[in-house]
């Protein structure tokens, strides 16, 4: 997928180990307060809405606004993930234009 750039690696030997999932989202993120060359306000164009599943079940949830700068790069851990689980992402703009990736988890 060429709008997420994702990685999950599972440390520890069992299923009692953390994954580390690292991403970077491909996004303008406008706050609608900068002008272009001009003087025009350029409109906000922002991720509004980050859904993060294991196996298709929601284990992350968050509400963006403007303040997250351009292509976000986010890191989470989870608890309970193994080798080879699926971890979904998905995004919704202010447009609602949409972004996902998925990969599946490997050991460290």
């Amino acid at each position: 997928m060429d709008n997420i750039k994702m990685r999950a690696k599972l440390s520890g030997e069992n299923i009692s180990g953390i994954t580390e999932v690292k991403m970077i989202m491909n996004h303008p993120m406008e706050t609608g307060r900068k002008k272009d060359d001009f003087g025009q306000l350029i409109p906000s164009y922002f991720i509004q809405l980050v859904t993060a599943k294991l196996n298709d079940k929601i284990v992350l949830e968050m509400q963006w606004g403007t303040g997250i700068s351009k292509n976000p790069y986010l890191t989470f851990y989870l608890k309970g993930a193994a080798v080879n689980d699926k971890i979904s992402i998905d995004w919704v703009d202010n447009l609602g234009k949409t972004g996902n990736g998925e990969i599946l988890v490997v050991a460290a």
